[in-house]
């Protein structure tokens, strides 16, 4: 729990056993009813004072004046910790709604091509394939628990099976749009995200920094193959919470998602009868 959200429930409590020692008060030493008692100091509290109930005794009239004092104060708090919590979960809407915007561009612009080409290099890839090729018809709950599986997964890619002069070339033309998602703060909360964003952009410049790269050495290869595993395990727990996201949000954007499926084989974006 973080500060404002205790500080909010301890004015509530504060506020509550106010409430009810005033009534308990109210009642013995003026003998209001029960329900008269609570409705004084209720209109008291919240500063209301219709005047059609007021203490005539002593001990009540400087009751009513410490009840002004400190329950006004405690009321008018718990008003403002309310508005900053609406506030800060309005925010936090606004920054997750943010990143999914961000997260859709990257997956347009890079993360599904590089997925695709990714996966094909998985000597697994048929049983993850199996797993994640029917997304299109999940529910919210299965989406989760296909999250959830992928600790179980074990991630290989073997770099003889790709095309690094292929993948080479992708990535060297996504070097601004990888600095801008970088630079963007809305991710800076997103820490899996920003972590996949850099592991990309190693990837590339390592690419970049070899000229004949089917002639590497085969150590040369692991290391490679140890670069892409990172990317290519962090990039489908994305690439899920992604798909989750567009079919609670985007109906039409899910469609075009499933359709290209870099798990599907003939994945294609054109719709046949």
């Amino acid at each position: 729990m973080n500060a404002a959200g205790f500080k909010l429930k301890l004015y509530i409590l504060l506020l509550f056993a106010t409430i009810v020692l005033s009534t308990l008060i109210f009642s013995a030493v003026e003998g209001f009813s029960f329900l008269d008692s609570f409705y004084f100091s209720i209109v008291t509290i919240a500063t209301v004072g219709y005047g059609d109930i007021h203490p005539t005794t002593s001990i009540g009239k400087i009751f009513a004046i410490c009840l002004i004092i400190a329950g006004v104060g405690t009321f008018l708090e718990v008003i403002a910790g309310l508005t900053q919590v609406m506030i800060g979960r309005r925010d936090r809407e606004l920054r997750t709604e943010k990143l999914n915007m961000i997260r859709g561009i990257f997956f347009s612009e890079i993360g599904t091509r590089l997925l695709r080409m990714l996966s094909k290099a998985d000597p697994n890839r048929s049983s993850l394939a199996n797993e994640y090729a029917g997304s299109g018809d999940w529910t919210a709950g299965q989406f989760l628990d296909g999250v959830g599986r992928l600790a179980e997964y074990e991630f290989h890619i073997r770099a003889d099976d790709l095309e690094m002069a292929e993948l080479s070339r992708f990535l060297g033309t996504k070097g601004d749009l990888l600095l801008r998602f970088l630079e963007n703060p809305s991710i800076l909360e997103q820490e899996s995200f920003t972590e996949l964003l850099r592991a990309i952009f190693h990837l590339r410049d390592e690419l970049l920094n070899r000229e004949h790269l089917t002639e590497s050495p085969n150590s040369d290869k692991e290391h490679l193959s140890g670069d892409m595993e990172r990317i290519y395990k962090l990039l489908v727990s994305h690439w899920l919470t992604h798909m989750q996201y567009l079919r609670g949000n985007y109906p039409y954007l899910f469609s075009l998602a499933v359709r290209t499926n870099p798990f599907e084989k003939d994945a294609t974006a054109v719709i046949h009868a």
